[in-house]
């Protein structure tokens, strides 16, 4: 059993990928992403982000920092950012521009999470960084360490760099924290004394051992004076197990058609999952994918969470919004404020 009181602190955030869910468009997806972080604060919930992806038309967060701006705009306390602003398609420079102003907008409240990956296919990534040679040329080091130095202002006397103004000064700087689904995030986060945050839907059997060899070896640093670790996981709730398990249907379809090299990867409806006959390969994927996802009724789920932050040595859990209704994901997230017994504004 837990010991629920160590964890009755546990924090919860919010992971928004912006679905467009079957029958629905853009404009109603943002919409709806208004109303559900507007809950989150209501809530309690910690923080909400934003994930950047291209070219996937079922869903449309682009753009992490305009998404931020126009979260927070609508928001008043809950903490806001990006899950992350993948680097390879930025310039360090332009990153750096954007999330000052946002942290001057709106001072203590703006998180930057920061991805290696490009977040999407080749060809789009091509068409993002403009040359084959930026896509191929993994100058992600040197590509971080112009970010920090940027908002630090510590370029060396010699760089080339010293010599450009970032508006604001030092004190404009959101919490910074680098993104992992292997072993290569979690370095650089230690490094550069940042915070930590691993995806476990995207490799769930890494995140335990990644997080807890985040925490041991952490380094302090003028942007974190000691670690911070976040778990990211899939979750879906409902008041009954056989609710939470028809509303994951459409995830764990879109999931196995992924695993099973499909081209067809929009989100699936509910009556569509409901439906679907799966082939014994696809079975396969369902199943090895179970543990992506943390799906059942809210006690069930807060008791899972409460384990999985107990294991990874975090006091955070964020979850990552598959829902495939704006119905199920505002039930769904009270669902689990109300687990936790979050401190609602």
């Amino acid at each position: 059993m837990v010991n629920n009181e160590l964890y009755n602190d546990l924090q919860l955030s919010i992971l928004d990928f912006v679905h467009v869910h079957p029958g629905s468009n853009p404009i109603q997806s943002l919409k709806n992403s208004t109303e559900v972080v507007q809950l989150a604060e209501r809530l309690g919930y910690k923080r909400y982000w934003f994930t950047e992806h291209h070219n996937t038309p079922s869903q449309i967060s682009t753009s992490p920092d305009l998404l931020s701006l126009h979260a927070a705009s609508h928001t008043k306390n809950i903490r806001v950012g990006s899950g992350g602003i993948m680097l390879p398609n930025h310039s360090p420079l332009k990153v750096v521009e954007n999330f000052t102003l946002l942290e001057a907008l709106y001072p203590g409240r703006i998180d930057l999470g920061i991805g290696r990956a490009s977040g999407t296919d080749g060809l789009t990534a091509l068409a993002l960084q403009r040359s084959q040679e930026a896509v191929t040329s993994n100058d992600f080091p040197e590509q971080l360490n112009q970010l920090l130095s940027f908002f630090s202002r510590n370029f060396q006397a010699h760089h080339p760099f010293k010599k450009i103004i970032v508006p604001g000064n030092g004190s404009l700087v959101p919490d910074m924290y680098m993104l992992g689904s292997s072993q290569g995030g979690v370095q650089f986060a230690i490094d550069k004394g940042l915070g930590f945050v691993f995806a476990a839907h995207l490799a769930p059997r890494l995140a335990i051992p990644m997080l807890r060899f985040y925490r041991e070896n952490f380094k302090p640093s003028i942007y974190m004076n000691e670690p911070k670790s976040m778990l990211a996981i899939g979750v879906i709730t409902a008041e009954t197990e056989e609710e939470a398990n028809y509303l994951a249907g459409p995830v764990e379809l879109m999931w196995a058609r992924m695993e099973t090299g499909s081209r067809d990867l929009t989100f699936p409806s509910l009556e569509e999952a409901s439906k679907h006959v799966y082939t014994l390969q696809e079975e396969a994927a369902r199943e090895y994918n179970k543990e992506r996802f943390v799906i059942g009724s809210a006690a069930n789920v807060a008791e899972k969470l409460k384990q999985l932050a107990k294991e990874a040595l975090v006091d955070e859990m964020m979850i990552a919004d598959f829902y495939p209704s704006q119905e199920s994901r505002l039930k769904g997230h009270q669902l689990l404020a109300e687990a936790f017994d979050l401190k609602s504004n």
